[in-house]
Parts: C-alpha cells; structure tokens; sequence
C-alpha cells in the first residue's frame, strides 16, 4: 500500500465532489442523520437529539480531516456545492492492503446518480491512489438498490452474515461484498 490516509484529497466527478468536510455542512448531516431512511438504510441507532448530541456530533465531524488511519470525505452536488452525503473509507489492514467502506447518502442526494459516482470516484481513488488491493463492505439485504450500486462499480458478493441486524420488522441479514483492485 503506498497511500496515506491522512491526506485529505478532492475528487471530482461529473455530478458530484468529494472533498473534506466543511463546517457549513453540518445542517445537511444533522438533517441525514434525522431522516427515517437513513437509519433505516443504514442500520443506525436513532440519535436522542439533545443538546449534548449536538456537541459531540459537531466535535466529531470536525475531527474527519485530521484522522490519519481513515478517509472522510463529504459528497457534494457540483451544481450546487451543497454536501449530499459522505463516503469512508476506514478499518485499514496494512499489511493486506485491505479496508472497509461505507456511504451515506441524505434526502436530498438520493435517486440522482450521486452514490453510484461517489462509489466509483472513491474506488479510484483507493486502488489507484491509495494502492489497496481489496475494498470490503457490508450490506443489509432489505436495500437491493445499494447492493446494484455496488455492483455496477464492482463488488461482488462473497457470503451472508445471517441476522446481523434486528430490526422492527424482524432480523435482517447483511451481505459482504468485496471490490478487488484492477487486474486481480
């Protein structure tokens, strides 16, 4: 692996950037991190919005650009400028040249391409750049619209994690799915 996580790069793409966060972006993640879909979609625990929820969740988004063993990066519509959602990249395994990824795309980025070009602009970035041999992500098999994402920039499916999450409606499992770097 010859890249270095704690650059922060800007990766442009034809609809969307993706760039470090910027303090102005905070309302649009707090509204993404309100929103039922997006807990829903990514099997988060709903926020208890007090005030000290707030504080750490502003604390924590303005420590993403100084995190040097993951990648941030707030997706943002060029047309626009406004931030969408975010891509990471985290978990390094050096010595493997491996890693985890995950996306969140808000209310106002979805059904317009963003995740899609967001997925691949990052996937770049992370064999070309970053020089990873294996991008891995997880799943829930309640979204088959992200798993075709997924595929359409080259994941594929490797096994199922049975009832990995509980949800209202029951358990639901997660799929692993894995990208390996051109020419594998």
């Amino acid at each position: 692996m010859t890249g270095d996580f704690s650059i922060k790069p800007t990766l442009t793409g034809e609809r969307v950037e993706l760039r470090p966060f910027l303090d102005e972006d905070y309302p649009a993640i707090e509204a993404a991190l309100r929103d039922p879909e997006v807990i829903r979609l990514t099997g988060s625990t709903p926020i208890v919005w007090d005030e000290a929820a707030h504080v750490r969740l502003r604390e924590w988004y303005s420590t993403r650009n100084r995190q040097p063993d993951r990648l941030d990066l707030a997706v943002t519509d060029r047309a626009t400028g406004h931030w969408v959602g975010e891509v990471v990249l985290n978990k390094v395994d050096v010595h493997n040249q491996a890693c985890n990824f995950r996306i969140l795309i808000g209310p106002g980025g979805r059904d317009q391409g963003f995740g899609t070009e967001a997925v691949r602009l990052l996937l770049d970035h992370a064999f070309g750049t970053l020089g990873l041999h294996r991008v891995e992500l997880q799943v829930f098999a309640f979204n088959p619209r992200a798993r075709r994402v997924y595929e359409k920039a080259g994941f594929q499916a490797e096994g199922v994690l049975r009832d990995a999450l509980r949800t209202p409606g029951g358990w639901a499992d997660a799929i692993v799915m894995s990208a390996l770097a051109p020419g594998s």
